[in-house]
Formats: C-alpha cells, structure tokens, sequence
C-alpha cells in the first residue's frame, strides 16, 4: 500500500460502521458525500450500494459524485424487509469481477452488506461459517427475516457446492 493511500484507509475509519474485510474489500453503512473522496484515495476502485434510494442518509447523487471520481458504481436496491437471493445472485456477479481488485461495499447501517459479505465469503470464498460469522457478529446479529434468508442462500447455493461449517 502507498503511503497516501495508507492515509486514506484511516480516514475510513470514521465512516460510520466501517470494516474492512481484507485489503480488496471494505464495508460500511452510507458515508458522507465527502467521504467518496476517501474511499478513492484508498485504492477502491468500485462501489456497491445495496441501500435503497429512500434509506437513512442516502445521497441522490451518489453515483455522480463516486463516477466523477473515477470509480465505478454499481447499485442493488436490496429491500430490507425482503432480501432476495436474485439479489445474492447480482451481487455474487458484481464482487466476481476479476476486473476490479479493490471494492467499496456500503447500505445505510452495514447490516445488509455483512449479511451478503458472509454469504459470499462462505459460499464463493469457502471462508469457514465460524470465521465469516465473526465479522458478520461484529456489526450485528441478523434478525429472524435476515437469518431466515441467509439460511435460505446457504441451502440453495450448497445444493450444488461444498460448503465449509
């Protein structure tokens, strides 16, 4: 990591519920519109916004201010009262881009993104459960519709993989 680019990273630290997962893949609940700049100067050169247009603190113009910077933008409006696993299917397409090493991944609080990042890392990562539920644990305990979803994205992708415990 460049130095500036080090700099960066620990402004990242006061975007509200941020985690990085790993050097390629960080998270968060919404950041400011000047925090953008941040997450650019870190090295990201994707983000994911899973919120909807009408969540906590969204930005209308979002996807201007993170182009204008020179990232890519990519949006999955994600019902919070009703994820979907077409949902998990756009957003498994999105984070297997071998095209783009570094992403951004927020939504209004990181409740919707950790729950989709442990689904990914389990399931296309074959991160152990335990180890991907740690991270997921950090930010919050999903509740009975979300822990019914993931039960039912594990179920539906294991079908067909092998799925670490």
């Amino acid at each position: 990591m460049q130095q500036n680019e080090a700099g960066a990273e620990a402004k990242l630290d006061q975007i509200q519920a941020f985690l990085a997962l790993s050097d390629q893949v960080g998270t968060a609940g919404q950041p400011t519109a000047g925090q953008f700049a941040d997450i650019q100067a870190a090295g990201y050169q994707r983000v994911v916004n899973l919120a909807l247009v009408n969540s906590t603190d969204a930005i209308p113009e979002e996807s201007e201010i993170v182009t204008n910077l020179g990232m890519d933008y990519v949006h999955i409006p994600v019902v919070w009262e009703e994820p979907t696993l077409a949902d998990l299917s756009r957003f498994f397409a999105v984070m297997d881009d071998p095209t783009v090493t570094k992403v951004f991944v927020h939504c209004a609080k990181n409740m919707r993104v950790s729950a989709f990042m442990y689904l990914y890392r389990v399931i296309r990562q074959q991160t152990p459960r335990e180890k991907a539920g740690e991270d997921l644990h950090y930010i919050w305990t999903p509740i009975p519709p979300w822990q019914a979803f993931i039960d039912r994205a594990i179920a539906q992708f294991t079908s067909s993989q092998n799925i670490q415990q």
